[in-house]
């Protein structure tokens, strides 16, 4: 991702869907323009989900997703079709793409009514309208449809125009910072520097966060841990709140005066995308594990695993350190993320930065669907040093739930 580009994870998702050869990826590339997805009468070239961010406009910044058949067949066309399905997890808006000729089918009616039982907004897109023998009244009366050609472009920009409309914004309704700081305040943010941390730039919630905190007219502050005693002693003026990363909540905890609110990165992201109150619910799991036990730790992207990497190293480490017992550790990272979790006693997620809130929302649902507590990486790490109290203060009721074991 560039500096200046919009994050994936604040883009509206916009997932083309439909059979194979309907003629989605012909689509797609007229939808936005270029040669994004491969074009073949060889049923089937799609064989995984094409994801490419890019401004749509009336729209602005989107993701745009071309995903494999869902009519796909064989033990890999199975694999293709689930992938395809599991799209609609982060899709806002979804283009159900019709061959106008052949019609729809059983298919076709089954995602419908998975785009329904989801809650997804969807337009169906009758395509190859340019051909003699296609059907061209479309669909029944009442269905939100379109009659389009991507080889003459008919209806294209009108095509457009009706995504805008469906893809609700993917941004939260809440800011990250912005809401709980006031102009002229000054935040001071606690940012390690190690051998995970990308050379030569912050990582994406360290940057949000410095935006947002500019937004609301505000000045940030940034530190190392190590240089956050003495940077307090010489502002001059008392920060409205100091934010960590998690890995070094208890060093900045004992750093940081009582009367100045704490809280960390990944516990805004919780509230960010929804998920705090369920994610400080959860870490109670915790004083009930055994030997044996499993515990799903999850990130939402995939990077190089260092040595004391925090998913893999730190965070098994210290759970086998506050419960005395010895659990059994399943990893996931990206799309990996496991559809059943009835098996997990406890299941532990990064903040989420590079995953929309829908899709959060839905591996959340998810987890409480199937009795599986989840929390994420910096409450948990507060709850193990003690300082979880602290760190969600400045939201009252999320700590009354804390408190009252709710």
């Amino acid at each position: 991702m560039g500096l200046n580009e919009t994050p994936a994870a604040n883009r509206p998702h916009i997932g083309f869907f439909g059979r194979r050869n309907a003629g989605k990826s012909s689509l797609v590339n007229a939808v936005t323009g270029q040669e994004l997805a491969i074009v073949s009468e060889v049923p089937g070239t799609t064989t995984d989900p094409v994801y490419k961010a890019m401004e749509l406009l009336p729209l602005g910044p989107v993701m745009i997703i071309d995903t494999p058949g869902i009519d796909d067949e064989g033990a890999l066309g199975e694999l293709r079709v689930r992938k395809a399905r599991q799209v609609l997890s982060k899709t806002d808006a979804a283009v159900l793409v019709v061959d106008a000729v052949r019609g729809k089918t059983r298919a076709e009616e089954d995602l419908i009514a998975i785009f329904r039982e989801k809650q997804v907004n969807f337009i169906v897109a009758y395509t190859k309208t340019d051909l003699e023998e296609a059907r061209n009244d479309g669909g029944p009366p009442g269905e939100n449809h379109i009659l389009v050609s991507a080889r003459t472009g008919a209806n294209i920009n009108e095509l457009k125009e009706r995504i805008a409309a469906l893809a609700v914004s993917a941004e939260p309704k809440l800011r990250l910072v912005g809401d709980l700081i006031s102009p002229g305040d000054l935040v001071v943010l606690v940012t390690p520097i190690d051998k995970a941390a990308p050379k030569g730039r912050l990582i994406l919630p360290q940057q949000q966060t410095i935006r947002d905190i500019l937004e609301a007219d505000a000045a940030a502050v940034v530190v190392k841990e190590y240089e956050l005693r003495e940077t307090l002693e010489n502002l001059g003026k008392k920060p409205r709140l100091v934010i960590t990363d998690s890995q070094v909540f208890a060093k900045v905890s004992a750093d940081t005066p009582p009367e100045i609110p704490l809280t960390s990165f990944s516990i805004l992201f919780a509230r960010y995308k929804g998920s705090l109150a369920q994610t400080v619910r959860g870490v109670r799991a915790l004083e009930g594990l055994e030997d044996r036990d499993r515990v799903l730790i999850a990130e939402g992207c995939t990077h190089h695993r260092q040595c004391d990497d925090i998913g893999t190293v730190k965070l098994p480490r210290w759970i086998k350190n506050y419960t005395g017992k010895n659990p059994e550790f399943v990893f996931t990272s990206g799309a990996g993320f496991p559809e059943d979790l009835s098996g997990y006693k406890l299941a532990v997620h990064c903040g989420g930065c590079m995953l929309n809130e829908r899709e959060m929302k839905y591996r959340h649902r998810c987890a409480e669907d199937q009795g599986a507590p989840m929390t994420n990486y910096g409450i948990l790490i507060a709850y193990i040093q003690g300082i979880l109290p602290r760190s969600i203060a400045m939201f009252p009721h999320i700590l009354a739930e804390l408190e009252d074991g709710g």
